[in-house]
C-alpha cells in the first residue's frame, strides 16, 4: 500500500465511485480496497497527524482503518458519504490505539514504582502482610499508629502504588514511602512484644 495522496488533501472521487468500490471490496476485492488506499490514504494521514503527534501510531492506525475496511465494506451499503464513513473508522481506531497505549503507559509507570521502592522487607513478610487484616497481625496493626496503618492498608491491603496512596491520602509520594517503612518497623515491634524472646510473626529486623 502506498499514500499517494499530498498531505492536507481532502476526500477525492465521486461519492458514487467510492460506494462501487466499497461494493467491490465487500465482494473480496482486493484491487478495489487499492484504488480506495490510494484515494482516501492521503487525506486520512494528514488528518490523524494533526490529532496525534506520534508518527508509527498514525501508520498503525491508518493501516489498522484499511483493515476495517476491508473486513466491514458489506456493512457501507451506500449509507452516506464513503470518505466519512472511512474516517469514522479511522477516528475509532485511533482513540482505540490512544487508549492502549496510555495503559501500557500506565503499566510502565506502576512497574517503575515498585522497582524503586526500596527492597527492605522481604516477600516472605509481604505475604503475612496481605492478611494483615486478620489474626495477631491484624491486632498488632490496630496497635500502630493509625497514620502509619492507613498507608500500610492502602499500599498492601488495597494494593495501591505509591502515586495513588498519596492522592488518596493527600499526602506527597515521599511521606508514603516514608510512613510505610516505618509501618512495618512498629508492626514488628509490636508483634515482638505480643510474643517476647521468640521469632515474630514477620521475621526481619527493624
Amino acid at each position: 500500500m502506498r499514500l499517494l495522496r499530498p498531505a492536507g488533501g481532502g476526500p477525492s472521487g465521486g461519492d458514487e465511485d467510492d460506494a462501487a468500490l466499497l461494493r467491490a471490496v465487500a465482494r473480496g476485492d482486493s484491487e478495489a480496497l487499492a484504488v480506495l488506499y490510494d484515494r482516501h490514504a492521503g487525506w486520512l494521514h494528514a488528518r490523524l497527524a494533526r490529532r496525534c503527534p506520534d508518527e508509527e501510531t498514525v501508520r498503525e492506525v491508518l493501516q489498522d482503518t484499511f483493515v476495517t475496511v476491508w473486513r466491514s465494506a458489506g456493512g457501507h451499503r451506500g449509507r452516506g458519504e464513503a470518505g466519512g464513513w472511512i474516517w469514522v473508522i479511522a477516528a475509532r481506531r485511533l482513540v482505540d490505539a490512544q487508549r492502549a497505549r496510555a495503559r501500557a503507559e500506565r503499566v510502565v509507570e506502576r512497574a517503575a514504582e515498585h522497582a524503586a521502592v526500596p527492597t527492605e522487607p522481604s516477600s516472605a513478610e509481604d505475604r503475612v502482610l496481605a492478611g494483615l487484616e486478620y489474626g495477631e497481625v491484624g491486632a498488632a496493626l490496630d496497635r500502630i499508629s493509625p497514620e502509619l496503618a492507613e498507608v500500610l492498608r492502602a499500599t498492601v491491603v488495597d494494593g495501591l502504588t505509591t502515586r495513588e496512596t498519596a492522592r488518596l491520602l493527600g499526602i506527597p509520594e515521599g511521606t508514603v514511602k516514608t510512613r510505610a517503612l516505618r509501618a512495618r518497623r512498629e508492626l514488628r515491634a509490636a508483634l515482638g512484644a505480643a510474643h517476647p524472646g521468640g521469632p515474630h510473626a514477620l521475621g526481619g529486623t527493624a
